[in-house]
């Protein structure tokens, strides 16, 4: 078996991860570009309210297909806690765009519509670099994670911890040489 060969079957899920968030993520920019591109260049809607609305339709279609198709082998922690977790990760990334429309255009002061796609592109390659890393850390939660509690949003305990409370916990460290007391 060819070294390439191993490389795939190892990274063979996350190439497939990537490839599939890659695919999602194009037809989100394409979905925020047109929607944008037609208030602000068209209507002459303010480029960060031209943003944001391109923004907010893209991310609903963007949570359903990442949920049931880039992410759909890891838990499932709740609809309405994912679908929170979603929308406040995808609102940094707005926020991080914005940072790079707003400079081109208030301070730079250049109009053009040039100069608002390609800081577009820009922030949205910025933000998705953040969003990637967000939504596997937090939002769409590995198969080995614990259950989440559904009202809470914490990762539920087991009765058995529940029981011995911070007994399952390990001691601290200490630095060699001192005893470590332990009272109740």
């Amino acid at each position: 078996m060819s070294f390439v060969s191993r490389s795939y079957e190892r990274f063979a899920h996350l190439i497939h991860e990537l490839a599939a968030f890659g695919t999602i993520g194009v037809l989100n920019f394409v979905i925020t570009i047109g929607i944008s591109d037609t208030l602000h260049l068209g209507l002459h809607v303010g480029p960060l309210t031209s943003f944001g609305v391109g923004t907010i339709v893209a991310t609903t279609f963007s949570y359903f297909a990442n949920r049931f198709w880039t992410f759909r082998h890891r838990d499932r922690s709740g609809l309405g806690r994912e679908y929170v977790l979603f929308f406040v990760f995808n609102g940094v990334g707005l926020v991080i765009t914005w940072v790079f429309i707003g400079f081109t255009h208030y301070v730079l002061g250049i109009h053009s519509g040039l100069a608002f796609n390609t800081s577009q592109i820009i922030g949205t390659g910025v933000a998705t670099l953040f969003r990637y890393w967000a939504y596997k850390r937090w939002v769409f939660l590995p198969p080995t994670a614990p259950p989440v509690d559904p009202h809470t949003g914490l990762p539920e305990t087991s009765d058995e911890e529940t029981v011995r409370g911070d007994a399952a916990l390990p001691p601290p460290r200490m630095p060699a040489g001192q005893a470590v007391k332990r009272g109740r």
